[in-house]
């Protein structure tokens, strides 16, 4: 499971003293123990949970890094860039432009939608294909103009 991995490699980072590596496996560990105690109920973490979790994180790492160079603190910026690149490893690889088109014209062929009625359903299916391996409002804004809404 991609939790254990991640505690193998938090182990790892923290005996060769890699303090980057160290800090950003540790509150993406947080994060994902956060999100298991959501609820009623602690539930166990699958990799699909933990990989969205990361992307979350991932992306507050870059408005972070974002907020400090608005700032004027390229220091923070660059510690929060350099833990987003140590979390991004354990994402799956972006898909391409071409690719990403290339599947959304697949995935409403297949489901044969058109027309802005059928947005919802549409993405829905979409965004089960993309799996976290795009931004959400590109994949959001290319579906919206296939379907012609």
């Amino acid at each position: 499971m991609l939790t254990d991995q991640l505690r193998a490699d938090l182990t790892a980072a923290m005996k060769a003293r890699d303090e980057t590596r160290t800090a950003a496996l540790r509150m993406a560990l947080a994060a994902v123990q956060a999100a298991a105690v959501a609820g009623k109920e602690a539930k166990e973490m699958g990799d699909d949970e933990t990989l969205r979790i990361l992307g979350r994180e991932v992306k507050k790492r870059e408005e972070a890094a974002e907020a400090f160079k608005t700032a004027g603190r390229d220091d923070r910026a660059s510690k929060e860039l350099a833990e987003r690149d140590v979390l991004a490893t354990y994402l799956p690889q972006p898909l391409s432009d071409d690719g990403l088109v290339t599947l959304i014209e697949q995935v409403l062929a297949e489901g044969g939608w058109s027309g802005a009625g059928a947005m919802g359903p549409a993405m829905k299916a979409v965004t089960a294909a993309v799996a976290g391996r795009a931004d959400g409002k590109k994949v959001a804004g290319l579906v919206k103009e296939r379907l012609g809404s």
